[in-house]
């Protein structure tokens, strides 16, 4: 253990904490199902073969690997779930947000977005479209946790309390804003500053000021600090929480000078092997960290979680000349879309003493869980904390690594993007969908057309069931239609008539 087996009495409930376990959330950023050598498929796929992740390889083997992990298709939605455990249409916070006041969205001559939550998620109220909601980090420090976030943040625009990780709970934060991605991961450029220290652009990578001119990629400057904020933490006698979000693998694909070489010799393009430095890079920052729970007497009474927010960039070949980075196979589609490449993602959990080495957990469970699974991994009862009033959609995924239970059992999980991403391909604007059991619905708010797939016998989404099976395209209609209003969710409208687009179930 990290901490004194002494008892430790948290001031807000006068609890012992010396048996709680440490957690570590590892976050990638836009990392896809199939962007590692760990298998989520029982064969090993050629995606698969592209990379070397030893250490997520290390990490599946003494953990459990969760083939049906489910996030939103962007960013912000999932990172405002995770962190309030309320699902994106109920939080509104539907498409990435940045500046304060000013709606991400694509244009469209004959449709209005909806007036979303822009601005972000808050615990305060005060800001226009924003959601106002709980957060797990405060409720693991109101218990006794010292807290951490490294990285991307990307919970509120900037300007507004959601932007700043310390709002939420945090103790600390490493370089956590508004920015939804990074200039640069380089630092020859000063990670997006001038010499003076001046932004050059507004996701300028703050916090790293040590390392400018060093040579050092983002993703080992950010681990580095990470670890230096463990090895403070270790002397604190108490559990703690590291939110270990990079930055990495979002676009810009830098390369990143440890691995970039080496990927190249072995027959991969430039621009293929600097998105699997990208990769390497982050495996090796995971690698860093399971070595310093290792050798601090850790690994017995830490928690560790792996996981991605959306889909790897893979949509389409129109964005940016076709350069693309990442393949979703057997996933259809990518980053975006409500198809399985855009939420479908590569999920590890290792519980010591909980979680079987090498085990394989198939029922679904979706990004909202993690509030409630990291609180009761914690030995905080979820439904007697502090969601002060509001409703959480998420359920806590513990019974399904001990085996007492399957909440996914008849559970429909939802989606709500109704917006223009700007980014063309299958699946992407002006959607919604439901899954429940093995069936997949997705609607589309101005044509109107449905499609369903049976997500058990067709993992891509290559046969469009909805024609043969009406009685369950109503079925799904119907349940993801009151979903969607007992949500409070918003549509997209009809510019030329100003009525908002039919709900799924009127159609």
């Amino acid at each position: 253990m990290c901490f004194s087996s002494v008892a430790i009495t948290a001031a807000a409930t006068g609890q012992d904490l010396s048996g709680r376990p440490n957690i570590l959330l590892f976050m990638v950023d836009d990392m896809g199902w199939q962007d590692t050598s760990v298998k989520f498929t029982p064969q090993r796929t050629d995606n698969n073969c592209k990379y070397t992740t030893l250490h997520m390889e290390r990490l599946a083997g003494s953990g459990m690997v969760f083939t049906q992990a489910y996030a939103c298709a962007i960013s912000s939605p999932s990172r405002c779930s995770m962190l309030t455990g309320v699902n994106a249409a109920r939080h509104g916070v539907t498409n990435w947000t940045l500046h304060r006041d000013k709606a991400e969205d694509g244009l469209c001559d004959s449709i209005v977005m909806p007036s979303w939550n822009y601005n972000g998620i808050s615990r305060v109220p005060g800001i226009n479209n924003t959601f106002v909601g709980p957060s797990f980090v405060q409720e693991l420090k109101d218990n006794g946790y010292h807290t951490i976030h490294v990285g991307k943040a990307h919970f509120g625009a900037f300007d507004t309390p959601g932007e700043d990780p310390h709002h939420w709970g945090f103790e600390v934060n490493v370089a956590g804003t508004a920015a939804g991605g990074l200039a640069t991961y380089l630092s020859e450029y000063n990670y997006g500053h001038d010499k003076s220290g001046n932004k050059l652009a507004a996701n300028a990578i703050e916090d790293l000021e040590k390392y400018w001119g060093t040579g050092t990629f983002a993703t080992e400057a950010l681990t580095h600090e990470a670890i230096k904020a463990l090895d403070k933490a270790k002397k604190y006698n108490q559990p703690w929480f590291l939110y270990m979000s990079h930055y990495a693998v979002h676009v810009p694909v830098d390369r990143d000078p440890r691995f970039f070489q080496k990927h190249l010799d072995r027959g991969l393009s430039a621009k293929e092997a600097a998105y699997v430095s990208l990769i390497e890079g982050v495996d090796k920052s995971l690698g860093d960290l399971l070595d310093w729970v290792d050798e601090n007497g850790c690994a017995d009474n830490t928690i560790i979680i792996f996981m991605s927010d959306n889909g790897g960039l893979a949509a389409s070949s129109e964005w940016r000349g076709g350069e693309l980075h990442t393949q979703n196979a057997p996933l259809r589609s990518g980053k975006g879309s409500l198809l399985e490449g855009g939420i479908r993602e590569p999920m590890i959990v290792r519980w010591p003493g909980r979680t079987s080495p090498g085990a394989v957990c198939g029922q679904y469970v979706m990004i909202e869980d993690f509030y409630p699974s990291i609180l009761d991994m914690a030995g905080i009862d979820s439904d007697k904390s502090g969601h002060y009033g509001h409703t959480i959609d998420g359920i806590s995924f513990v019974p399904l690594i001990d085996g007492t239970g399957d909440p996914s059992s008849d559970r429909a999980l939802i989606w709500n993007y109704p917006h223009i991403w700007g980014l063309a391909g299958p699946g992407i604007d002006l959607n919604c969908a439901i899954r429940k059991n093995q069936w997949k619905l997705i609607y589309n708010y101005v044509t109107q057309t449905k499609e369903l797939y049976n997500i058990e016998t067709d993992i891509s989404e290559s046969r469009d069931m909805a024609a043969e099976l009406p009685d369950i395209v109503k079925a799904l209609s119907d349940e993801l239609g009151n979903r969607l209003r007992e949500s409070g969710a918003m549509r997209p409208s009809v510019k030329s008539t100003g009525r908002p687009c039919p709900w799924p179930d009127e159609v």
